[in-house]
């Protein structure tokens, strides 16, 4: 996958992309979110291994911005209405191009956003007009994986997958999940 080659920014949605898409709702309005954890993982690796990596999502949560903070995201951005001009400002602060950002999605509201990253992706389970546009789908639905498939793909068509997984091998430290 050629278009993965030069991606250096892996952005997500977050509903339905790192969780299952469920919100869990309490009478005073919380919400609850479930994350997997190799997801987390991976996120933290790319990280670790010079990517640029956060959440771009329409909702605001104290949720999301303890697991970006948990997960050393460079950048957590919420209550987002239009995520191309986030993205757009996203890049001009890091000195990178369109096709040098990745993004997964999987619904609608993703739609511009993956139509202008170099390299999208959606889980298995996103709707059927995400799908289309995306240049990679997950064998894993949103929030069981999704997310670590897009990033050991990239990774992998990089060649620097071996790099990611002997780090591990060499580093006392561990990256959180």
């Amino acid at each position: 996958m050629k278009k993965a080659e030069r991606i250096k920014l892996f952005a997500f949605d977050v509903d339905g992309t790192l969780t299952p898409g469920y919100l869990v709702m309490g009478e005073k309005g919380e919400t609850s979110k479930i994350f997997h954890a190799r997801d987390g993982l991976a996120i933290a690796l790319a990280h670790r291994m010079g990517y640029i990596t956060g959440f771009i999502t329409g909702r605001k949560s104290p949720i999301v911005e303890n697991r970006g903070k948990e997960l050393a995201v460079d950048f957590v951005l919420m209550g987002v209405a239009d995520k191309v001009k986030a993205m757009e400002g996203l890049l001009k602060t890091c000195g990178l191009s369109w096709d040098e950002a990745a993004y997964m999605g999987d619904d609608l509201n993703d739609l511009p956003l993956m139509e202008k990253a170099g390299f999208s992706a959606c889980p298995k389970d996103g709707v059927k007009e995400v799908q289309k546009a995306a240049d990679f789908i997950s064998s894993c639905q949103g929030g069981k994986g999704a997310a670590r498939e897009f990033i050991e793909k990239v990774m992998k068509t990089q060649g620097r997958w071996k790099e990611a997984v002997d780090s591990y091998r060499k580093k006392q430290d561990t990256v959180s999940q």
